[in-house]
């Protein structure tokens, strides 16, 4: 697998392995991973003969590709979700050329068309849009989520001519242990933790939330199974920011200094964002096994610890 030191990743390795997969992972020489039971690989994807040597050695028979730009607050229009395209191609190619027989990829929600029907620009409001894999238009607004979709359609051209089986695994809204610290959930513990303001939204939006441990045995179950083309990884269930936030505040007991309205609430996305989940459900068999009070309440323990070793 790709990525294997990253937020998903380092939740997948587990998975895998408990599902009989030998692992081999790659991650950047930055990256460190506390595993012994994974073999990693320091190769760097972005060049495309240092790709196909990687492939030819390990000849894997499955990939699960994680690995792309993510730095917060440059992703969504970052040049480098071109170059990860180009790189992902040359991966799957070199996948297939030394017999690779599965492929799963990871997309995004950013993919789908979030502006609601008849809203024009800059207008806001209430609207629900229920992702379904087949029904829901894909209309990515970022250079992120177009990316990702152009590569799905790639893909989807590439595992019908060489015969490859290939599913899309289009990732929700993740939390947990691990987080970037400057994202939603990781940065509100973290203020309440130092005892600081924590400058919100009024809360009012509604997102389908996955802890990171169970993306990761959604992940492992989707690549261990037959099933082709693009799957929803997410719990299936809006929950609305306001009540994740109060959950942190009480949790912290500082809901005192969550700050609800100091940031504006985005424009032209829908208020209620929720996968269709039946995809995952009924032909991956795979449900959500965290819920999300214990969730954050595993993920508020991970911070505090390291916040009282002295760890920011």
């Amino acid at each position: 697998m790709t990525g294997a030191g990253g937020f998903v990743g380092r939740n997948t390795l587990g998975p895998l392995r408990a599902r009989g997969f030998e692992v081999h992972g790659t991650m950047p020489a930055s990256e460190a991973l506390d595993s012994l039971d994974v073999l990693v690989h320091r190769a760097d994807l972005l060049d495309p003969d240092q790709v196909r040597c990687l492939v030819r050695d390990v000849a894997p028979s499955h990939l699960l590709h994680l690995a792309w730009f993510t730095e917060h607050g440059k992703y969504w229009e970052a040049l480098e979700n071109l170059d990860w395209v180009a790189a992902s191609l040359t991966l799957a190619r070199a996948f297939y050329e030394h017999g690779g027989r599965r492929l799963v990829m990871a997309g995004s929600c950013a993919e789908y068309d979030w502006a609601p029907p008849g809203r024009r620009e800059g207008e806001t409001g209430r609207a629900t849009l229920k992702c379904n894999e087949w029904l829901t238009p894909c209309n990515p607004s970022t250079l992120y989520g177009l990316s990702k979709h152009v590569l799905h359609l790639l893909m989807s051209e590439f595992n019908a001519r060489t015969g490859t089986s290939g599913a899309w695994a289009r990732i929700f809204f993740l939390y947990g242990p691990g987080e970037d610290p400057r994202r939603l959930v990781a940065s509100v513990i973290r203020s309440l933790l130092f005892g600081e303001p924590a400058e919100c939204t009024l809360g009012e939006q509604t997102r389908d939330f996955l802890h990171v441990a169970d993306a990761g045995a959604a992940l492992a179950a989707l690549i261990d199974s037959d099933v082709e083309g693009p799957v929803n990884v997410a719990s299936g269930k809006a929950v609305p920011l306001k009540e994740i936030l109060h959950l942190l505040g009480e949790r912290l007991g500082r809901g005192d200094l969550i700050r609800f309205g100091a940031r504006p609430t985005p424009r032209n996305e829908p208020t209620v964002l929720v996968a269709d989940t039946r995809r995952l459900k009924d032909e991956v068999g795979w449900e959500p096994a965290i819920d999300l009070e214990k969730g954050l309440e595993a993920t508020v323990d991970w911070w505090r610890n390291r916040f009282e070793s002295g760890v920011s």
